[in-house]
């Protein structure tokens, strides 16, 4: 039984359906039982659990070959990251408890970075589950494709903001599918201790490559204008974030290229095109 977090996002929900389609038995671990019941109907075991819960986690985890990791995802942080610090150690207790045979965890591109920033988060998540004695495996994806959704108002203008900058500076990015896929083959296999998956698209993006693809399927001109840095806490706080900085230092990382791969990464199949026609006629 491999135990799946997360199923109800595009990336856990990508994992489970590949392990089905490979015949694999799955668990849906579903924070709300209305929303297992689809995955019932697919064959899948449900067990409701709250990240919030190490009791309920405990359970979802139970009797698993393999867990599948998804820490819920924290924009707006607390100075400190005391809530998710606390997710952390309810997984790190439930996985301590239950022993599966592997785990496979989703972290990201530069969670070996230093520097301060939002993806410090996964960090702390990688550094927890380093300390289990279990096989773990951390999945490091780049950008994900998807995240241009909240862009497409703006492409439909004509002009789209950028935070992703020079705007000729390629960002490494990944569909979600390919990430879900990659995480259920490595689910699969069989390996010793702590290793690390970095997962990227074939393709080299750009801002100015991704209007220009806004620009193709839309069949309008479409371009990308930079953002200055010193409007961006500004911004952020206008639109609710009560702590904008961690997100600022990540697109940072991004911009300045500290936040990176550390090694060859694997490569998805992809493309941007196809995930924003998705996006598009969604």
């Amino acid at each position: 039984m491999y135990s799946i977090m997360g199923v109800t996002g595009q990336v856990g929900a990508a994992v489970a359906n590949a392990l089905l389609a490979a015949g694999e038995p799955v668990r849906a671990v579903v924070r709300d039982a209305g929303k297992g019941v689809a995955w019932a109907a697919q064959g899948c075991e449900v067990a409701v659990a709250d990240a919030n819960d190490v009791q309920s986690l405990t359970g979802a985890f139970s009797h698993s070959k393999g867990v599948f990791i998804l820490l819920p995802p924290n924009f707006d942080p607390v100075e400190g990251f005391a809530p998710t610090r606390q997710i952390i150690a309810n997984i790190h207790q439930a996985l301590a408890v239950t022993r599966p045979e592997k785990v496979v965890c989703i972290s990201t591109i530069g969670a070996q970075a230093s520097q301060p920033n939002l993806l410090n988060q996964l960090q702390l998540l990688e550094q927890s589950l380093r300390e289990l004695d279990l096989p773990v495996t951390f999945l490091r994806p780049a950008w994900f494709m998807e995240n241009h959704q909240w862009d497409i108002d703006a492409a439909r203008s004509g002009v789209i903001p950028s935070f992703l900058q020079p705007l000729d500076k390629p960002v490494p990015m990944i569909a979600t599918l390919d990430v879900g896929r990659t995480a259920a083959e490595l689910l699969r296999e069989t390996w010793q201790g702590n290793r690390i998956v970095e997962l990227q698209a074939t393709e080299t993006v750009t801002p100015d490559s991704i209007a220009q693809t806004f620009a193709e399927l839309l069949g309008h001109p479409v371009r990308m204008q930079v953002v200055a840095r010193d409007t961006w806490q500004a911004l952020f706080e206008s639109q609710g974030m009560h702590n904008p900085l961690p997100r600022m230092q990540m697109l940072d990382g991004f911009n300045e290229g500290w936040i990176c791969f550390e090694g060859v990464p694997r490569v998805g199949r992809v493309t941007f095109k196809d995930v924003l026609a998705g996006l598009l006629n969604g």
